[in-house]
């Protein structure tokens, strides 16, 4: 179903998911026979227009979202700014942001600037993340959080909080870049308000695949999109002047979609067609409870970042150790790749749609072989690079 280069054990796919089999194929033909024969009337005959809609609603279906709620496009960045301006815009009466210390710089660096934008005093207040349910008072405006720690796997309990946040009147944003494809989400079910998520990562759309945004059914016709681009119109076509909303998710359009990258997406997709996510989640818990298992038996060293209990973390694994940068290229110069997150954390990712048990079991011996005889220890393995 995917390809990987024999001989590495990828433990990756929580920050950059690898190339779907038939993903050649599919931009080529998306390239060839519709960019190439069909030029620009491919908007109509092979149905660029609506791929946005398309595909969100199959990963709808796997974060529990109705059918006609979810759109892509844009980069995940640009869907946080979407989320968190129309959620404040349906609280004109609350000034505060309430995130966590561990939520993902990028969503905490857009509210920083869009409340500097609007310049009417709100605040943006942040707790570590076991504070945040005793943080929701009844001035916060809107509860913006990602469910899965990108840094540890902490999992937030969505369910509760927006069931917290809603009974002090607040609306809840959720970050779901770790959580899409990972493990089980039920917007729908636990009346979330929005969501935002990208599809490079356990989705397997590629570098720079297109994000995705939800609005629950009961608020779409009221929000009011502060990037008010051209295709979220309401007749992008009729030209006008002034913008009207269109109707429901389409309004939380902006600019044109990167068809290219969603043929690539498209292919991921065909495999997540056919994927339930209960079975996934299921599997990512005995992966990684073997992984803490083995590393700890063999890395006495190694401290475990992630919560010990699989329910409450997401389908990733962290250590802290502080060298924990050049354990991880020593790592990687074995062939198993994982990554490093400041100030020390060697983290690694498990996806059960290419991740074997005996990957697994290969990764946690080499990892105990290079603690053991301290081969990290060279300075090669010490130079940082650009992309840790």
């Amino acid at each position: 179903m995917f390809y990987l280069p024999e001989g590495v054990i990828y433990l990756d796919g929580n920050s950059l998911g690898p190339t779907p089999a038939a993903v050649a194929e599919k931009v080529r033909a998306c390239i060839t026979d519709e960019w190439g024969e069909m030029l620009i009337t491919a908007w109509n005959r092979a149905g660029w227009m609506d791929k946005p809609r398309a595909l969100g609603d199959r990963i709808g279906r796997l974060i529990g979202a109705e059918p006609g709620t979810v759109v892509l496009g844009d980069t995940l960045s640009i869907k946080v700014y979407q989320a968190l301006a129309a959620a404040l815009d349906l609280r004109p009466d609350r000034k505060v942001v309430l995130s966590d210390t561990g939520n993902f710089p990028t969503d905490l660096y857009m509210a920083e600037g869009l409340i500097r934008t609007l310049g009417r005093s709100h605040e943006l207040r942040t707790v570590a993340p076991e504070e945040v349910e005793a943080a929701i008072t009844p001035d916060i405006a809107v509860l913006m959080l990602t469910e899965v720690d990108y840094r540890t796997g902490r999992k937030h309990d969505m369910k509760r909080l927006i069931e917290k946040a809603h009974a002090a009147g607040a609306l809840v944003v959720w970050d779901l870049a770790h959580s899409a494809g990972a493990i089980e989400v039920d917007l729908a079910g636990s009346d979330a308000d929005f969501a935002v998520g990208c599809t490079y990562k356990y989705l397997n759309s590629g570098p720079g695949g297109p994000a995705f945004i939800y609005v629950a059914p009961r608020i779409a016709e009221r929000v009011k999109p502060a990037l008010s681009g051209w295709l979220g119109h309401e007749a992008p076509f009729a030209f006008d002047l002034g913008y009207r909303p269109g109707a429901g998710i389409e309004r939380m359009r902006v600019g044109t979609p990167p068809i290219l990258q969603m043929a690539a997406l498209e292919a991921s997709m065909d495999i997540w067609d056919r994927v339930d996510m209960a079975d996934i989640r299921a599997r990512s818990i005995e992966l990684t409870e073997a992984f803490v298992k083995a590393v700890e038996a063999t890395c006495p060293t190694l401290t475990l970042a992630s919560p010990r209990d699989p329910e409450a973390r997401g389908s990733q694994i962290s250590f802290r150790h502080p060298e924990g940068y050049a354990i991880m290229q020593a790592l990687i110069a074995r062939g198993v790749i994982g990554d490093f997150r400041a100030p020390d954390i060697l983290r690694f990712g498990f996806t059960p749609l290419y991740t074997t048990m005996e990957d697994v079991s290969h990764a946690a011996t080499i990892l105990g072989e290079i603690m053991r005889d301290n081969l990290w220890d060279r300075a090669e393995f010490k130079t940082r690079a650009k992309v840790t």
